[in-house]
């Protein structure tokens, strides 16, 4: 299954903003019965337990409605961590959701800023988390997206993101036209996966980036989680 270079329509100018919201809201659907924000909670713990933090701080770029920000605060409060996320999204539709959504917890900050050039000084956060957001990428685009992010990162980058295979494809346009008449939810899901990279192919970006030592593991179904720790 070839990588897809069309990009999805999230990404082109001019879209209704009901649309793009009611698109997000699926997402957010998505991501909880999917394993969205079961495979970031997953780095996040791990990543608390081996350094046994009790406060962390990062940026969420792309957060698109800020869902898997607020499912991160949710578990830190159930693990008594406290937090500051910053949570990054360039489109004005996109991050007035977010603001929406995020309202009610204090420990969110949405920006409305570029994934490519943050407004933020260097070493700002503990962690830079891209969660089903580089895919929308070319592989050169990748690259300098996670070199500008480990001027930010203290720690480490954490990656959750789609793995291509023909499965997942196909389960994701069977899915969309059983829940949702979203044409943006219905043509982005299987786009999505067609845009993502394998198991393979996340390892090799990630080694080219060479922002330091990483890991890529699998996360059941068809995603994967990879962390990136920052050189000194």
């Amino acid at each position: 299954m070839m990588r897809s270079n069309e990009k999805e329509m999230m990404d082109l100018p001019g879209n209704p903003p009901k649309l793009l919201e009611d698109d997000l809201k699926n997402l957010g659907f998505l991501n909880r019965y999917l394993g969205g924000y079961r495979c970031v909670e997953r780095g996040i713990e791990e990543i608390v337990g081996q350094a046994k933090l009790t406060h962390l701080s990062l940026l969420d770029v792309g957060t698109g409605s800020a869902d898997i920000a607020t499912g991160i605060v949710r578990w830190g409060k159930s693990q008594g961590i406290t937090m500051e996320i910053a949570a990054l999204d360039l489109n004005p539709v996109t991050a007035a959701l977010a603001a929406r959504r995020a309202k009610n917890l204090p420990e969110i900050c949405v920006v409305r800023g570029d994934a490519g050039n943050p407004p933020f000084p260097p070493a700002t956060f503990d962690f830079v988390l891209a969660s089903q957001f580089l895919h929308h990428f070319s592989e050169e685009r990748i690259a300098v997206l996670l070199r500008s992010w480990a001027q930010l990162a203290r720690r480490a980058i954490i990656v959750s993101d789609l793995v291509r295979h023909p499965l997942a494809y196909y389960g994701a346009r069977v899915l969309t036209r059983l829940f949702t008449k979203n044409i943006m939810t219905r043509t982005d899901a299987p786009l999505s996966v067609e845009r993502a990279f394998t198991l393979a192919e996340w390892r090799e970006l990630f080694h080219r980036a060479a922002v330091g030592n990483f890991e890529v593991v699998p996360v059941f179904p068809y995603r994967m989680l990879a962390r990136l720790d920052i050189s000194s």
